[in-house]
């Protein structure tokens, strides 16, 4: 399978991954936002409960970013939609991700990498954070305490937002807040009170928060 190039406009297309096939869909940012020079790559939730790069909270991040001038590339883990394979735990699927920044780091090399993940999407990024080193991170929900996932060794970078709803009822978000607590150099944290794990009836609020809290990340736009 042929590399594809970058797309000059939204598009959905296939990477050449390590088990086979990767669906990826790269969105440009909106007409009334001057572009810049960021992508940022976003990662789904958990494959084997019905995450997908569709899922309204990651379609929601990723619309936040590019109100911002943000380029964002949504994929689907092995096993989900075009892509091959099968669900492994995170070990695999870090794989994907590697390929995916790769990919992106080639066609673009002049742009700086952003990565979110949301959920299980959260951990699969946070795990791969010391390794890509993205200029920003953007996690969602981190499924502390959840199956076996070592959140132990995660090396995120400086500029590292979580937001955690309080009412989660999947992820125990107390012990979020205990593990961050525990951290040498803790994110910004935004809590959102009465929200649930996939943020029912405050997708929009959600929005609003992460496009607070990342301008401050964001460098000049440029035309």
């Amino acid at each position: 399978m042929q590399t594809p190039p970058f797309p000059h406009e939204s598009a959905t297309l296939t990477l050449d991954g390590p088990v086979g096939p990767l669906e990826v869909a790269v969105d440009l940012p909106d007409d009334e936002a001057a572009p810049r020079p960021i992508i940022a790559v976003m990662c789904h939730p958990l494959s084997i409960e019905g995450g997908s790069m569709h899922n309204k909270v990651v379609t929601q991040v990723a619309r936040a970013l590019r109100d911002l001038g943000i380029t964002t590339v949504r994929f689907n883990f092995r096993s989900v939609g075009g892509s091959a394979g099968s669900y492994d735990n995170g070990e695999g699927e870090t794989d994907d991700l590697r390929a995916v920044v790769a990919w992106v780091r080639a066609q673009r090399p002049d742009s700086a990498l952003w990565l979110a993940g949301f959920s299980f999407g959260a951990y699969v990024s946070l795990r791969a954070a010391g390794e890509l080193m993205p200029h920003a991170l953007i996690s969602i929900a981190p499924p502390v305490g959840r199956r076996t996932w070592d959140f132990s060794q995660v090396q995120p970078p400086p500029n590292w937002l979580v937001v955690q709803g309080d009412a989660d009822e999947v992820v125990d978000a107390q012990g979020v807040y205990q593990w961050l607590e525990s951290l040498d150099k803790p994110p910004q944290l935004v809590r959102m009170p009465e929200t649930s794990h996939f943020f029912h009836r405050r997708l929009i609020d959600l929005r609003g928060a992460i496009q607070h809290e990342v301008r401050r990340w964001l460098p000049d736009s440029s035309s």
